[in-house]
């Protein structure tokens, strides 16, 4: 079957997820598409002929719309989400699920309510392969019990808008979700560093931090966030276990012996980098919904991701080490940290 998909938000995530359903992932169809902006939705939808819808609770209601994909601003997300579930229509929404927790709580229980999941969020590096092998190699006890995990997470620069909360908020969610994930475990404290700051900045964004989260079972966390670091766009992983140690592997890049040097490219945005990634995350999402249900990162999963990130920023505010506080995983959910 072919999966009719509605895209709500024309911009530039929206933009290259459309192109992707279009032109990479088979079984989907992207039949309509709204945005606030009407002139830029028409510019959007027209090459894939597709429709325009004049609002996300118009392109939900269609009768022709499978399945709802959300991209519009974040504060909006729970808004959209909460109208798909309404309308029994799977919906996968790129992070966050919502801007305030209590909003992502609304969403976990509106699809308890509906009785089976309806709710997928766009956590793409569950999908990338160097962390699906870290992840293997983890369950397969290869590496014995999880001690320590080392993390970095570098951009080459942000724009002026970019602020010391986004470090958590926009950088570091992504390294909170595969964490949980790797580990099937749940982050139960966080504290934030504020090292030197790098001159290559805007004079209100504290860059770099350093994040220090501990998990229920113990495990000690770092992660770097850098994002001003200059070179390109870096993620670094690294899991030591009591027998042994599994690190992220490189992108694979030509290396070159020139000029009495050795080098190789380096990533210079998150594009580029995890675009695999986001291929097999839609391939997958399109793929379960036809047959059934999504089998990724869960409504659950965004709103822990939205009280870690609240507790990272409350961290990096006050400078002392801040218990995570979050509702009890319903049996709706259970697997842990999927």
């Amino acid at each position: 079957m072919t999966v009719r998909v509605g895209v709500i938000g024309a911009g530039m995530i929206g933009q290259d997820h459309i192109r992707r359903l279009t032109d990479v992932v088979t079984g989907a169809e992207v039949v309509a598409v709204t945005d606030l902006d009407a002139a830029r939705a028409a510019e959007v939808a027209g090459p894939v002929g597709a429709r325009v819808a004049t609002s996300g609770a118009d392109l939900i209601g269609q009768s022709d719309v499978d399945a709802v994909l959300v991209t519009s601003w974040g504060p909006t997300h729970a808004e959209h989400v909460l109208a798909a579930i309404a309308a029994g229509k799977p919906v996968f929404c790129e992070k966050p699920l919502a801007t305030e927790a209590d909003d992502c709580l609304r969403i976990v229980e509106a699809e308890m309510a509906y009785g089976r999941r309806l709710v997928q969020v766009g956590f793409m590096r569950r999908y990338d392969t160097g962390y699906r092998e870290l992840k293997k190699v983890i369950d397969a006890g290869e590496i014995g019990t999880p001690l320590m995990v080392h993390c970095a997470h570098r951009n080459a620069s942000v724009p002026e808008s970019y602020h010391s909360a986004m470090a958590a908020q926009d950088t570091a969610v992504h390294e909170i979700d595969v964490l949980r994930w790797l580990l099937d475990d749940e982050i139960v404290s966080v504290q934030v560093l504020s090292p030197r700051r790098t001159g290559k900045r805007f004079e209100h964004l504290q860059d770099p931090q350093i994040m220090l989260f501990e998990t229920a079972g113990g495990v000690r966390i770092d992660l770097e966030v850098f994002v001003n670091c200059q070179y390109g766009y870096d993620i670094q992983c690294e899991t030591v276990g009591e027998d042994g140690l599994v690190r992220l592997p490189e992108p694979a890049r030509a290396l070159v012996r020139a000029g009495g040097a050795t080098r190789s490219a380096v990533p210079q945005d998150w594009r580029e980098r995890f675009v695999s990634a986001f291929d097999v995350e839609f391939q997958e999402w399109v793929d379960a919904i036809a047959v059934g249900e999504p089998t990724g990162p869960s409504a659950w999963d965004g709103y822990a991701a939205t009280v870690i990130c609240d507790v990272t920023v409350e961290a990096l505010n006050s400078g002392r080490i801040i218990p995570v506080a979050m509702k009890d995983r319903p049996a709706f959910y259970a697997g842990g940290a999927r």
